[in-house]
């Protein structure tokens, strides 16, 4: 496809390597006449420098040749324009990162009238992954599939539990919940794992199952946590004001902490039901005097990354047993933290914005095809877990999964079917028409089912 990219910053840039590598015919139009010559010295993609709101820009990057336009600059009043431009100039695809709350409100009417196909609001999007890590906070990371009837949960092996030293084979016989360990890292490593494998403390695992067999495995193992209540967040942000509304909305306590005093007595006003208060989270005593050691969850998201790092882990220090979350948007700053086991969970806006971008595109590939429904990027993109709805010119219909030839470092972790029961597989299940089908891949550019075909 051919596929415009406007603004290259961390999403448009992530976007542009991500697409190129997918072999899409990427333009991106960017204003900073240096980062466009970094983006054509690294990837194989066209550039145009100048206002991708503009029209004459927009022919100048053969706009109305396109199949798809994104708008990802930092100024909401651009990329709305720059769609808007790009529909009356015939491109049918349009995708606006739009981060105003009052916008938000909209987003009906501009799609409508705008002829938006996706509008994504970062700090929402990630607001709802960190509320998801705090309704099940033994993860690391939970990804949902199906509506949520079946989860993807990242989880870190500890040194002395039942699972280190673990044969997968043994661990599926003894554990009576239906789960199943789909992928590993381990160090530089990534493993799509056999009954075989052997785990070990420190490897991160990626577990498949519905929500009550996931609680089933981690009560089994003697590490289940319970769901968290009392939630401490650091920075009256966007994404503060988001993730605040929905732990309210799901009945746990909130107490909201930031330097700025109009900040925080604006949030006073849109959220009656949390605690807010005017103080340097930074401040160790601060957090001790507002009962951090007392709270079952600690969230930093403030604007800078290397805060958030030095709170959460001056929280975790403070309070034993609490879930810790930090916002970091820098690649650089999570490898780190990642290799480092610093902090129990990281989010980043950026990410979650590029994954659901992805996701749309893989969709448009396959409109008469199997369809992807979901799409989560896993172990800093090396692994890709996928959602593909079945349908009827499918040839995986009907065929035991130990008869298909499924490539190597492909798994199916999971399969829905249309009445909602979920099937852990084994190799005498088969896939039917109107499935939902979870499949696991070191393949990053998976775009239809049949390609986990030999």
């Amino acid at each position: 496809m051919k596929i415009v990219i406007v603004g290259a910053g961390k999403v448009g840039s992530a976007l542009t390597q991500q697409l190129s590598a997918e072999k899409h015919k990427v333009t991106v139009i960017e204003q900073n006449p240096q980062i466009v010559e970094n983006i054509i010295n690294i990837h194989d993609v066209m550039s145009v420098c100048g206002n991708g709101a503009a029209y004459l820009v927009q022919k100048e990057a053969d706009v109305p040749h396109a199949d798809l336009l994104i708008a990802t600059t930092s100024s909401d009043e651009i990329n709305i324009l720059a769609c808007l431009v790009a529909k009356k100039l015939g491109v049918q695809h349009t995708i606006a990162r739009i981060r105003n709350p009052e916008y938000e409100k909209q987003l009906r009417f501009m799609r409508g009238d705008l002829g938006l196909s996706m509008a994504i609001n970062p700090e929402k999007v990630a607001a709802r992954e960190i509320a998801r890590v705090l309704r099940f906070p033994n993860a690391m990371k939970l990804e949902p599939f199906s509506k949520g009837r079946l989860e993807l949960v990242e989880y870190r092996v500890a040194e002395h539990t039942s699972l280190d030293g673990a044969r997968l084979s043994d661990l599926y016989r003894n554990v009576r919940a239906r789960v199943l360990i789909c992928a590993v890292a381990r160090k530089e490593e990534t493993i799509i794992p056999s009954g075989d494998f052997v785990l070990r403390a420190g490897d991160k695992i990626y577990l498949t199952a519905a929500p009550a067999e996931l609680e089933l495995f981690f009560r089994h193992l003697g590490v289940f946590k319970r769901r968290v209540s009392s939630v401490m967040i650091v920075g009256a942000s966007k994404m503060g004001y988001y993730l605040a509304a929905q732990l309210l909305e799901m009945g746990m306590s909130v107490k909201i902490i930031d330097r700025d005093e109009e900040r925080c007595v604006h949030f006073g006003e849109l959220l009656p039901k949390a605690l807010v208060i005017v103080g340097d989270g930074t401040d160790s005593e601060l957090l001790q005097e507002e009962g951090v050691s007392q709270t079952d969850a600690f969230v930093a998201i403030t604007g800078m990354d290397e805060a958030n790092i030095l709170m959460a882990m001056n929280a975790a220090r403070q309070a034993g047993d609490c879930k810790v979350v930090a916002k970091i948007n820098r690649k650089a700053l999570v490898d780190l933290v990642a290799s480092e086991e610093m902090i129990d969970s990281v989010v980043s806006a950026s990410s979650v914005t590029t994954e659901l971008i992805i996701q749309y595109v893989r969709t448009m590939q396959n409109a008469s095809g199997s369809k992807v429904k979901t799409l989560h990027r896993l172990v800093d993109g090396r692994v890709e877990a996928v959602e593909f709805g079945v349908t009827a010119d499918s040839p995986l219909i009907g065929v035991p999964l130990r008869d298909l030839p499924i490539k190597d470092n492909v798994l199916i972790a999971g399969i829905v079917r249309p009445s909602g029961q979920l099937i852990v597989p084994s190799g005498e299940n088969a896939i039917s028409l109107g499935d939902d089908v979870i499949v696991v891949t070191t393949d990053s550019t998976l775009q239809d089912i049949r390609g986990i075909l030999r």
